[in-house]
Parts: structure tokens; sequence; C-alpha cells
């Protein structure tokens, strides 16, 4: 081994968790897709574990009871952290909406000694329901569905986020540069 390589490959790569909570169509995605460009082009190790992906592949046959979505943040928690305790940069666009679920991942990564961030993106349901990137808002309108976040089921925002982004009134780029800032400012970008 060279020691270009060994130099390399002592160079440890600081691992955090960002968590995106807010409401269906708030722009969670989005921010964090944005944000990962941004961070894998300065070479870091990012992954995006996007809420739909992890509920097919990961949480299979869980509802939405508040029982099957606390242990779906759990699961989304739990990697998470493994993953941000090995020197990746894990952006979680998922709703969770119970504040408690979300303090548990908080306690976890904090007794593991690994970087949390909680990001609220506090778009308004009204904006979400124009957006309606799924269709949610409409077949909830519809009839079609019950147990929509924010609208026939409960979402407790975080009453103090590390960061609350008004994307409603920003531009997506914004919305990245301002959570890229937050991550310079605790020193995991």
């Amino acid at each position: 081994m060279t020691t270009d390589q060994e130099t390399s490959m002592s160079v440890t790569e600081t691992g955090a968790t960002v968590w995106l909570t807010g409401l269906p169509s708030a722009g969670k995605t989005t921010i964090a897709y944005e944000l990962a460009g941004r961070l894998r082009g300065e070479g870091h190790r990012v992954e995006v574990l996007d809420g739909d992906e992890i509920r097919e592949f990961l949480s299979a046959g869980l509802g939405f009871t508040r029982e099957d979505r606390h242990t779906n943040v759990q699961r989304i928690g739990f990697v998470a952290g493994l993953l941000a305790a090995n020197g990746v940069k894990v952006l979680v666009p998922v709703i969770a909406p119970y504040a408690d679920s979300r303090d548990a991942v908080r306690k976890r990564h904090q007794a593991e000694g690994t970087a949390y961030l909680e990001v609220h993106v506090a778009t308004p349901v009204e904006v979400c329901s124009v957006r309606d990137v799924k269709g949610l808002y409409a077949k909830q309108a519809a009839g079609e569905i019950s147990g929509l976040t924010g609208v026939d089921d409960p979402y407790e925002a975080p009453e103090s986020p590390d960061l609350r982004i008004e994307s409603h009134q920003q531009t997506v780029q914004e919305s990245a540069a301002e959570l890229y800032a937050l991550l310079s400012e605790r020193g995991a970008a």
C-alpha cells in the first residue's frame, strides 16, 4: 500500500443523520436529493432513506396505525444510525408524525454519540394539498383514503427543531443551501 492510499484510508468521514419531517408533499424528499447531490459533488458519502422506498422494502406489511408508524420510524432510525456511525451523511425525508417517535431516534443517536439533526419542512397543509405530488390529498378529499397525516390523522410538528425550513417561501436550492449551512456549522459537511 502506498502512502497516499494509507492517508486516504485513515481519513474518517463525519457521519450524521438529518431527519426531514413534515407533511406529505412538503418538499422533504426534493430538498434531501438536492442536498445529497451537493454533498456527493464534494466527495461525501451520502444515502437518502426515502420513506416510500423504506415502506416498500424494509417496512413492508406495516400499516398506518400509530404503533405501525412508530415501528417504521424506529426501523429507519436504526438503519440511519448505523450508516451515520460509519461516516455516511444520511438524509431521511420521512413524515414521522409523532414527536415521541422522533425523540426516541434522537436519544438513540445521542447514546451512540452520533450526530442527529431534526429539520422541520414547515409547509402549510394548504400548500401541500395544491402540490399533492402523490395525489393523496385529492384521494382523501374524494373519500378514497383516510388517515392522511395533517388532515384527518395527527401531525405533531417539532417544537424546537435544529432547523425550520419554510419551503413554500423559497426555492429548493435555497432550502438545501440553508440545510447545508447548518451541517457546516455543526461540523458535519
